[in-house]
C-alpha cells in the first residue's frame, strides 16, 4: 500500500487548503478514501441515530501535479484512511506561500501521512517543514461502511439563497431555540421557522429557483407530480445547520438543498472540481 503526492500550484494548494478547513469545522474525524482518480472525504455518523453524515469528492488531477498510489490490493486500488481533519488543516497552514507541498503515507512507529512544505529562503536551500499526521487505516472488510450515501427520493429541491445571508439569518436563530424548521416548495420559496413558547421568527426567501432534476430511469421525480405551493418541512438541528454555513469555504458556484418530508435535509455544493453533500437527519 503507498500513496504519495505533490502540490506545486500555489492557487490549487489554497483551495485545497480551504476545503480540508471546512472539513475540519464538519468533523472530528473523517475517512480519506483514495483512488486512481478521486480523493473521498467521508462521515458516516448513522444518520439514523441522529448524527450528520458527509461526502466531499474531489478530482485529484485538479490540485495534484504527482499523484501515485497503489491500493490494498490490484482489484481493490483504493486505500482507506481514517484521520483528523483538523490536524490536516493545521498543517496546511504552514503552507500559505509554500514552494511545493509533499504528502506521503509512512509508517515509521505508526501509519503517518507525512506533510512536508517547501518554504521559499533567502539562501539557495530550501526550508522543509515536516508535519506527521497519525492515520489508522480502515480494513477491507468495513469498506462497505464508507459507501457514498443513496438519497432518498425527496419531496422538495431547491436552490440555496446566498449563503452569507443564510449564515446570518441561522446565526441569529441559533440565541432563540436548539431546533429550526426548513422548508420549502417547488415555486422557488424557502423559509427558516423557529418556533418556541416565547417567540415564533419566520425568515422568507422567494424566486430561489427549483434544479431541474429528473429521476434515472428519465420520467420525473415523483415531486414534479405535487403542487407547487405546497411546502415540504423537516426540523433539523439548528446548531449542524450553523456548522455548515460558518465552516463554508468552498465557495460554492452551485448550492442547493432537498427536503424529505420530516425525514431529512441532504445539502449539496458544487464548486467545478469538488462537490460536498452534507445530511442532516429531522428531529421529530
Amino acid at each position: 500500500m503507498r500513496f504519495r503526492a505533490k502540490i506545486v500550484d500555489l492557487a490549487c494548494l489554497n483551495h485545497f487548503s480551504r476545503i480540508i478547513n471546512t472539513i475540519a469545522r464538519l468533523a472530528k474525524t473523517c475517512i480519506l478514501r483514495l483512488t486512481i482518480c478521486k480523493l473521498y472525504f467521508i462521515v458516516s455518523d448513522k444518520v439514523a441515530n441522529g448524527g450528520a453524515s458527509m461526502w466531499c469528492e474531489l478530482s485529484q488531477g485538479n490540485f495534484f501535479d504527482e499523484f501515485q498510489m497503489e491500493g490494498v490490493a490490484a482489484e481493490h486500488n483504493e486505500i482507506y484512511l481514517e484521520l483528523v481533519p483538523e490536524n490536516l488543516s493545521r498543517a496546511l497552514k504552514t503552507a500559505q506561500n509554500a514552494k511545493a507541498v509533499k504528502i506521503k503515507l509512512t509508517n515509521k512507529h505508526c501509519p503517518c501521512l507525512r506533510v512536508a512544505v517547501e518554504l521559499p529562503s533567502l539562501s539557495s536551500s530550501s526550508r522543509i517543514v515536516t508535519h506527521d499526521i497519525p492515520v489508522g487505516v480502515i480494513p477491507r472488510r468495513m469498506w462497505n461502511d464508507f459507501r457514498e450515501p443513496s438519497v432518498p427520493d425527496f419531496d422538495v429541491s431547491i436552490y440555496l439563497p446566498v449563503l452569507k445571508t443564510m449564515k446570518s439569518v441561522v446565526e441569529r436563530m441559533k440565541n432563540l431555540s436548539n431546533l429550526v424548521v426548513i422548508e420549502a416548495n417547488l415555486s422557488g420559496e424557502m423559509n427558516l421557522k423557529i418556533e418556541t413558547d416565547l417567540v415564533s421568527v419566520t425568515t422568507h426567501f422567494k424566486d430561489l429557483g427549483n434544479p431541474p432534476w429528473a429521476s434515472e430511469d428519465g420520467c420525473q421525480s415523483s415531486a414534479q407530480s405535487r403542487d407547487l405551493e405546497s411546502m415540504a418541512e423537516a426540523r433539523i438541528d439548528i446548531k449542524k445547520l450553523q456548522q455548515l454555513l460558518a465552516g463554508q469555504q468552498v465557495n460554492p458556484t452551485k448550492a442547493l438543498c432537498n427536503i424529505v418530508r420530516k425525514r431529512i435535509v441532504h445539502f449539496i455544493l458544487l464548486h467545478e472540481e469538488v462537490s460536498l453533500q452534507y445530511f442532516i437527519p429531522a428531529i421529530a
